[in-house]
């Protein structure tokens, strides 16, 4: 059995990208995987880091230590999230600001130009929702919130990347359309073991 943690990185309820995110935590659970959902929609946190430097990190607030535990929880990280002008919506960003922290996240090594990653053992899946193509977000925008997501964020930290899975055009889609992402964010549940 695996320790999932799927987070729906929609700031708004009753979304789409959430009921991906629900789809793929539903499916993994009766796959027989341990999980946990949180919802950015639901969560009260403030997202901005502020002028503080690390040092004096400001607390984190409940809805974000829970989530920080849940992380330290898993051995399987999934975000559904939807592209928002070519990158992640604020809130979702404001939270990484927030809870992946040097120290915590990550530690800064002297005379090493990387930090150690100290969420290493743990991998990493995201579902991204998007009115853009596939083929047009990878070709002509070059996916630069994959290499941000990918790089800069999860593996900076340790969390390997294992799968990043585009669900769109959304804009315009039929229901039969929905009903194949439906079922793809299931199958990709089931496989998460």
């Amino acid at each position: 059995m695996k320790r999932i943690l799927v987070l729906d990185g929609h700031p708004a309820d009753g979304s789409f990208c959430g009921a991906l995110a629900q789809n793929f935590a539903d499916n993994a659970a009766q796959a027989g995987q341990e999980v946990r959902i949180r919802h950015l929609s639901a969560m009260q946190f403030d997202p901005d880091f502020g002028q503080s430097g690390f040092k004096d990190a400001k607390p984190l607030e409940p809805d974000l230590e829970a989530l920080w535990q849940d992380i330290l929880w898993c051995e399987q990280f999934v975000l559904a999230h939807p592209l928002w002008w070519g990158g992640l919506p604020a809130k979702l960003k404001g939270l990484f600001d927030r809870v992946l922290l040097p120290g915590t996240a990550f530690r800064y090594v002297e005379g090493k130009p990387l930090p150690e990653k100290l969420l290493k053992g743990r991998t990493a899946q995201v579902l991204v929702t998007s009115d853009t193509p596939g083929w047009f977000y990878r070709w002509v925008y070059g996916a630069g919130t994959r290499k941000q997501l990918e790089k800069q964020i999860l593996n900076f930290c340790g969390l390997k990347p294992a799968g990043y899975h585009m669900f769109s055009p959304i804009r315009g889609s039929a229901d039969k359309d929905r009903a194949a992402m439906m079922n793809r964010a299931g199958a990709l549940g089931r496989k998460a073991a």
